[in-house]
């Protein structure tokens, strides 16, 4: 794929989600970023095998934290914004805010494909390392309020690993709060056969909440907010949907199968 190849190919179903939103509902989401890769990928085998709701359901994230994370840095002014497990995300660029720093984490390899592409740019700073490993943190003036975010990222581990993590970060920053996604454990199931459908029979998901409160207090933070995924897709977009995508949305939000997280650690 271009000069992708190598990436782990769960990289690509989250940016073919993007382009395909802003290509056919851009008044709901809009990626330029997104659609200048369209040229790296060199076929078409994830779109052919997903569903509009599939695309929506990984568009929805990026709505909602993108909506999140402006909120945090009007009210916080100088901060970082530390997106884990980075991938291709363009969050950078749609957000285009100079106020926060914003910091890109992800394995080598990745962090070398999304150099050669998205190129190094002002107020952003790529680093190469292990998402779980917190020694990324000596690259970030900790003493800043601090906006850490996973999209798509927690599903891939085990449990115990994410709230060794959610701790580690707790007690590296002064004041830091936590944004991620998640599905309960029935949407996990749901999440497993659609990737599984992409192609991908090697990227199993176990991490689900069924319970963001209980979570929280698994791991000794405070719940500020649980957003469900579709909450304007479906004020915005409406009939535009197709009605199988109108009713998954329904029920995804009334069963909190997919839902954002944020945490106050």
């Amino acid at each position: 794929m271009g000069n992708f190849k190598g990436v782990a190919d769960t990289l690509f179903i989250p940016l073919e989600a993007r382009i395909y939103v802003s290509k056919k509902y851009p008044e709901y989401f809009y990626d330029e970023k997104a659609l200048s890769l369209e040229k790296y990928i060199a076929d078409d085998i994830i779109q052919k095998k997903s569903s509009e709701y599939s695309f929506m359901a990984s568009v929805a994230r990026y709505h909602n934290m993108d909506d999140m994370v402006r909120t945090y840095i009007a009210q916080n002014g100088t901060c970082n914004v530390i997106y884990l497990g980075a991938g291709l995300e363009t969050a950078y660029f749609r957000l285009n805010n100079k106020q926060a720093f914003f910091y890109e984490i992800d394995l080598p390899e990745v962090i070398h494909s999304r150099r050669i592409v998205l190129g190094d740019n002002e107020n952003e700073s790529l680093i190469g390392g292990n998402a779980f490993d917190v020694v990324w943190a000596a690259h970030i003036d900790k003493a800043l309020p601090t906006l850490l975010l996973a999209s798509g990222v927690f599903q891939y581990f085990k449990q115990e690993k994410i709230i060794k993590l959610i701790h580690n970060v707790r007690d590296t920053f002064d004041n830091a709060e936590f944004i991620f996604d998640a599905t309960n454990q029935i949407g996990i199931k749901y999440a497993n056969a659609y990737v599984r459908k992409t192609g991908n029979t090697d990227a199993q998901m176990y991490f689900y909440i069924n319970d963001s409160t209980e979570f929280a207090r698994q791991t000794g933070t405070v719940l500020l907010e649980e957003r469900p995924f579709f909450t304007q897709a479906r004020i915005m977009l409406a009939k535009r949907l197709k009605l199988y995508t109108r009713i998954a949305m329904k029920v995804a939000d009334d069963k909190k199968r997919t839902i954002i997280v944020h945490l106050k650690l």
